[in-house]
């Protein structure tokens, strides 16, 4: 990706006119699928890869955006590109780049943001695309705060995270929980973060100085907009719904027990028992992740981890071959505290603790290993826990 100045020039010749650089990263989630929209518990950490936006305000009422990683511009009116940019979402237009940062415009127009004047915009990435390492949601949050501060008016980091989701819920179509949203808001240096799904509250659990995070991406196409990440939370709902019926008190499916799936599960179709399983031990082993992170216990920690991929395999069902096999392979390697596939599922990324003196024969064995038994050529990526959104001085 360009550096800082280079994307800050690159918009001067757009537009002629100086900006203000802001940054939101990806993320990598270590333990806690499909639980933060029941209500429950994650633990991701923001990564060293993130979006930057460029911007300058307008006074004509257009929103002017170059996207860097595409290649293409865009130029619409407001109207243009946030209401009839709805429509066509909602009439079944496919989703292209530019409706994650019209979606964000749309919510934060809702939410009160004075945005109708429009903007110049110049966005650029490296977050891997469709590898289940959030990059809408970089894009998203880096959007979102770079409009605010253009148009100077304060936001809790939290209530941007809400509005980002919203923008992805209702306006690109993805039904998407809080958690990447809020950890690219969020997110500390050198920490994981362990987030309450329900109270938007959140605990910092400090990644021991012993381990990197290696992300390897199967290059499996990973993508959340509909299919089976929605289907699979339809399929929740539908277990929370039995459930509800017995136990008025449940709201969420983070207030369900393994009791409760014992005495009604037989009520719900196989499927859906399976998937709500998935969800209440995988609540469990968030809870007890924070306690093994505290403890510098790295090896409880790789223990949770397996747990949670054969979960997510088994009783979810979002994994596949390949990312079965680079699990498997980085499971064989010295040094190698767990793995486990993360994101939404369906293809994308694994996530592995690995020991700081054992990253560079790792990657090596993981490229040779997978190559052999795939025929693909993996992208790897080590990365420690970074800082969430921010401004960038120039």
């Amino acid at each position: 990706m360009q550096t800082n100045a280079e994307i800050a020039a690159l918009h001067f010749s757009s537009y002629a006119v100086p900006c203000t650089l802001y940054s939101a990263p990806g993320r990598v989630n270590l333990i806690g699928e499909h639980t933060d929209y029941c209500d429950g518990f994650v633990m991701p950490a923001a990564i060293d890869f993130g979006t930057v936006v460029a911007i300058s305000p307008r006074v004509d009422g257009r929103v002017l955006i170059h996207s860097v990683n595409y290649g293409e511009r865009i130029d619409k009116s407001v109207p243009e590109l946030l209401d009839a940019g709805f429509k066509e979402l909602r009439a079944g237009r496919k989703v292209r780049w530019y409706d994650y940062p019209a979606g964000v415009l749309w919510a934060l127009r809702e939410h009160g943001v004075p945005v109708d004047n429009g903007f110049s915009m110049t966005i650029a990435g490296n977050v891997p695309m469709e590898a289940g390492l959030s990059s809408s949601a970089s894009l998203e949050v880096a959007t979102a705060i770079a409009v605010l501060g253009a148009t100077s008016t304060d936001v809790q980091l939290t209530k941007i995270a809400l509005l980002c989701q919203r923008a992805e819920n209702a306006y690109v179509g993805a039904n998407c929980g809080i958690m990447d949203m809020f950890v690219s808001c969020c997110g500390q240096q050198d920490h994981a973060v362990m987030i309450d799904c329900r109270w938007m509250e959140y605990q910092l659990a400090p990644i021991p100085a012993a381990v990197r995070i290696v992300i390897c991406n199967s290059m499996v196409r990973h993508s959340v907009a509909g299919g089976e990440y929605n289907t699979r939370r339809a399929e929740i709902e539908a277990g929370t719904d039995i459930l509800r019926k017995h136990r008025p008190e449940i709201v969420a499916l983070r207030d369900a027990t393994m009791d409760d799936l014992a005495r009604w599960g037989l009520e719900m179709p196989a499927n859906v028992l399976k998937r709500c399983r998935h969800v209440v031990t995988e609540d469990i082993r968030v809870l007890a992740a924070v306690d093994a992170f505290r403890a510098s216990n790295l090896t409880h920690f790789g223990e949770l981890m397996q747990q949670a991929h054969i979960s997510f395999r088994d009783d979810f069902e979002a994994s596949c071959k390949e990312i079965d096999i680079l699990v498997e392979l980085a499971n064989q390697q010295t040094g190698c505290y767990g793995a486990r596939l993360t994101g939404g599922g369906f293809g994308g990324c694994t996530v592995n603790l690995v020991a700081v003196n054992e990253v560079a024969a790792f990657i090596e064995a993981m490229r040779a290993g997978y190559l052999a038994a795939t025929g693909i050529a993996p992208e790897i990526y080590t990365s420690r826990a970074s800082a969430g959104a921010h401004a960038i001085p120039l």
